[in-house]
């Protein structure tokens, strides 16, 4: 796989991922998902509906944002089949 993707080709990827592949939780997202009180459910809904930013490379890999109105999901892909939440958060407003 060649990074980045375009939010595009994140989102379709992020799609078949759900539909066929592994979702994990990073040990840092599972403590903010916990202090923000998202499940991996509100998470994963997220992934399945959300706004796909751009790409940003940061601590050796390329993370994708992806966002709905309150809730933001950081995810970075693995391989073709896996991906992993770096981080999320609920929106102040």
């Amino acid at each position: 796989m060649k990074e980045p993707l375009t939010p595009p080709a994140a989102r379709r990827l992020i799609q078949d991922i759900l539909a066929h592949g592994e979702v994990v939780s990073s040990g840092h997202a599972s403590k903010e998902m916990e202090a923000d009180d998202l499940t991996i459910v509100d998470c994963v809904n997220v992934l399945r509906g959300g706004i796909v930013e751009p790409a940003e490379f940061e601590n050796g890999s390329w993370r994708y944002r992806v966002h709905s109105q309150r809730i933001w999901v950081v995810v970075a892909f693995r391989s073709q089949s896996r991906l992993v939440i770096v981080t999320s958060w609920r929106s102040k407003q």
